[in-house]
């Protein structure tokens, strides 16, 4: 990413990610899917640990930026004995931390299932899939380390066939483990946890000797693996920006859900289904801003911080062309997308209103994930964690209340409740937070404090390099 044409290499960075991030998808459905045949209890079960399982994946999104940023600056400057050096270290952390939370998560699963709201055999099936599920952490954890570590220097392809390995373990045995088809035991929801930890172990261990052998760019060195606290350190302050991030994001997530529930089931279908179709905008735009964080981290590592800005740019400018595009087609076409998933008339009426609001803004919601990949291949997580804070936190919960609510001003007794617009005015404080979180981050960016990364930062550290 240091030299050539940025559009093509760009291009030739992400489309295994989305690939990768569409498997991924797929893999989570054809769990649903065979779990559903177990009973909606099942369903139940699966769908509220989904949000539990996603705050500890966060802690292991923060390492994993912290590994892309130092991978790719150390690639770029050519240095990779540092390079190798960082996989080591960030394959210890790693684990240690996942160890941790694992033990954690085993010991307390019985309190946490009652924190979440699991009641009789909702709380049953929970049970049987959450103590799989922390047993996997480890493993799931390391397949993260791996596809961060290549990706970072520059190779997204070899992830992305592994995370075809492991997809496709995990679809062929649902069927089996949850079912008890052939001589296998009918384990239910414990067996969609079992496959899913199977097929973690596979490919947790194919990526530890690919990074063992050292074809694919960075190597795993045996002899690397002792602490290296100023590079342990420097994992962690990068790193734990990203953990709070997804977390908050999770938690807005949970926010919002709630908010809408409050306008009861159709609305609330109706969103779910509309979620599904903006993970398109997902996909493409977490898969082009997690390239774009290798073409930046590489480019500041070879000095060269000027072509790190364009590639951030041009990335940024060709998600949003595309998600402009997609978002005309659920805006031209809103009946035809809801019913795919769903034919209720209410739920799909409610769901046309939801896209229609919504698709026009798809290419901000997109255009923001670029420009914080750009922030974290700077190793300047903390201004994306910022930046996620201020789209939810500070912009979409609170204008969802006053929105779809209508509100009282404490200062004089103002009144707001002429804006109470309902179910709408959620969706509308979605597409202004989208707006304005990406004004306010293209911004930021283009003051180009970030230049500097998080090498520079460490040699001026320790003069002596």
């Amino acid at each position: 990413m240091t030299t050539g044409a940025i559009t093509p290499k760009l291009a030739s960075l992400a489309w295994p990610l989305v690939a990768g991030n569409l498997l991924q998808t797929f893999y989570n459905l054809a769990d649903m899917f065979w779990v559903g045949r177990v009973g909606p209890n099942a369903v139940a079960a699966v769908s509220l640990m989904f949000p539990t399982a996603w705050m500890f994946v966060s802690v292991a999104m923060g390492l994993t930026a912290a590994a892309v940023a130092l991978v790719s600056q150390h690639v770029g400057a050519g240095d990779d004995r540092k390079a190798d050096n960082v996989v080591a270290q960030t394959t210890m952390l790693t684990v240690a931390v996942a160890l941790v939370l694992s033990t954690f998560g085993y010991a307390f699963r019985h309190p946490l299932l009652s924190l979440v709201g699991a009641e009789g055999q909702v709380y049953a099936y929970s049970l049987q899939y959450v103590e799989v599920l922390f047993v996997s952490i480890p493993f799931t954890f390391l397949f993260f380390v791996f596809r961060a570590v290549l990706r970072g220097a520059g190779d997204t392809r070899t992830a992305m066939w592994l995370m075809v390995l492991s997809a496709g373990a995990n679809v062929v045995l649902d069927p089996f483990l949850i079912l008890g088809y052939g001589p296998f035991p009918e384990w239910g929801v414990r067996g969609a946890a079992i496959a899913t930890l199977l097929s973690r172990v596979v490919a947790a261990a194919i990526g530890v000797a690919i990074l063992v052998k050292g074809d694919w760019g960075v190597r795993l060195r045996l002899e690397d693996l002792r602490p290296d606290w100023p590079v342990l350190k420097r994992l962690v302050d990068v790193g734990y920006p990203g953990t709070i991030d997804g977390l908050a994001r999770s938690f807005a997530a949970v926010a919002m859900a709630a908010l809408v529930a409050r306008f009861g089931p159709i609305p609330t279908a109706a969103y779910g289904v509309g979620l599904r179709l903006m993970s398109v905008s997902w996909t493409v735009s977490g898969a082009v801003g997690q390239a774009t964080a290798t073409g930046v981290g590489q480019n500041l590592g070879a000095g060269t911080p000027d072509r790190a800005a364009a590639v951030t740019w041009k990335g940024t400018a060709g998600t949003m062309a595309v998600l402009f595009g997609v978002g005309a087609l659920l805006f031209a076409f809103p009946d035809e997308a809801m019913r795919v998933f769903i034919a209720d008339r209410a739920v799909v009426a409610a769901g046309v209103t939801f896209l229609r609001i919504i698709a026009p803004f798809l290419a901000f919601f997109g255009g923001l994930m670029v420009v914080q990949g750009g922030f974290r291949g700077a190793g300047d997580t903390r201004t994306a964690m910022v930046l996620s804070f201020l789209s939810r936190w500070v912009l979409r919960i609170p204008a969802a209340v006053v929105l779809a609510y209508g509100w009282t001003l404490p200062v004089a007794g103002v009144s707001l409740a002429g804006l109470g617009w309902g179910v709408d005015g959620l969706w509308w404080a979605w597409s202004f937070s989208a707006a304005g979180s990406f004004v306010l981050g293209a911004a930021w960016f283009s003051l180009g404090r970030w230049r500097e990364g998080v090498v520079e930062t460490e040699r001026a550290a320790t003069p002596g390099d």
